[in-house]
C-alpha cells in the first residue's frame, strides 16, 4: 500500500526559512506521536508525512559531526561571496548547497515505513543512483562514506555527486539529500566537503557534458524516491507555510 505524502515544491528558498520549515514539522509530528501514546487506538491520528524539495542561495552547512577548520575562508570572505554559513543539527560535516543543486528533505514518520536508519540512508542513495542512471551515467555507493559517488573502483578520481546528512528522533526524519545537478562547484573550493580532504565532488552537467534540464532532472528524482519507499505525492503549495 502506498504511503500518503505531502509533497511541497518550495524552488529557490533562504536555507534558514526551510530550515525553520522543516523543524516546524519535525517537531510536530513528533508531538503528535507522542500524544498519540496516551489515546485509545481509535483515536490515534495518523501523523502526515512530508517532503521538501528545492534549492538554496549559496550556503555552507556544518553538521553537528562536523569540524569548523573544514571551512577554509573567514566570516569577511564569506560577506565578500556572498554565502551564507549555518551550523546545524544534522549529522556529517560541512557541505554547500547553491543554485543549481537539487535538495530533498523528508520529514517522515519512519514507523510507517520501516525503522531502520541505515535502509533509509541506502534508500536516499539509491533513488539518486538511479536517476544518474536515467541520465546516462553511473554511480554508486563508496565503502566507508555515505552519499552517491562515481568512480569508487577509482580511488585517485573518485569524486561525489550528492552528499547526505539527516536527523532521527523518535523515528521521524528532517534533513536529507543535496544532489549536484546544474550547481557551480567554486564554492567547494572554499571547504573540505564532508570532511574528506582527498575526494573531489562533481555535478551531473560535468558528466553529461551538457545542461540537464532541471525540472526534468527533478520529476525522475522524485518519481524513483517515490518508487523505492512506495510514496504517493499530494502536492501542497509552500505559501500554506511560509510568506512568499
Amino acid at each position: 500500500m502506498l504511503k500518503s505524502v505531502n509533497l511541497i515544491d518550495a524552488g529557490l528558498i533562504d536555507y534558514k526559512t526551510c530550515w525553520d520549515l522543516q523543524e516546524k514539522l519535525f517537531q510536530d509530528t513528533i508531538a503528535l506521536k507522542t500524544a498519540n501514546r496516551n489515546l485509545p487506538m481509535a483515536q490515534q491520528v495518523v501523523p502526515p508525512n512530508y517532503l521538501i524539495v528545492c534549492e538554496h542561495p549559496s550556503v555552507f552547512t556544518l553538521g553537528k559531526s562536523g569540524k569548523r577548520e573544514h571551512l577554509l575562508i573567514s566570516q569577511s570572505e564569506l560577506l565578500k561571496h556572498g554565502i551564507q554559513y549555518y551550523p546545524i543539527n544534522r549529522g556529517g560535516d560541512i557541505t554547500y548547497h547553491g543554485p543549481g543543486q537539487l535538495v530533498v528533505y523528508p520529514i517522515i514518520d519512519l514507523d510507517q515505513f520501516f525503522t531502520d536508519i541505515h535502509k533509509y540512508l541506502r534508500l536516499l542513495e539509491e533513488a539518486v543512483i538511479q536517476t544518474c542512471h536515467d541520465f546516462g551515467i553511473q554511480t554508486s555507493r563508496y565503502e566507508g562514506y555515505t552519499g552517491v559517488w562515481m568512480d569508487v573502483m577509482k580511488p585517485d578520481l573518485a569524486r561525489k555527486i550528492c552528499a547526505m546528512g539527516v536527523r532521527c528522533s523518535r523515528w521521524v526524519t528532517m534533513h536529507g539529500l543535496a544532489f549536484n545537478v546544474n550547481v557551480d562547484l567554486l564554492p567547494f573550493n572554499y571547504i573540505i566537503p564532508c570532511g574528506i580532504e582527498d575526494k573531489k565532488v562533481t555535478s551531473l552537467h560535468l558528466e553529461v557534458f551538457n545542461q540537464p534540464n532541471q525540472i526534468l532532472v527533478k520529476e525522475k528524482l522524485l518519481a524513483n524516491i517515490a518508487h523505492i519507499f512506495q510514496m504517493k505525492f499530494t502536492p501542497i503549495p509552500v505559501s500554506n507555510f511560509v510568506n512568499a
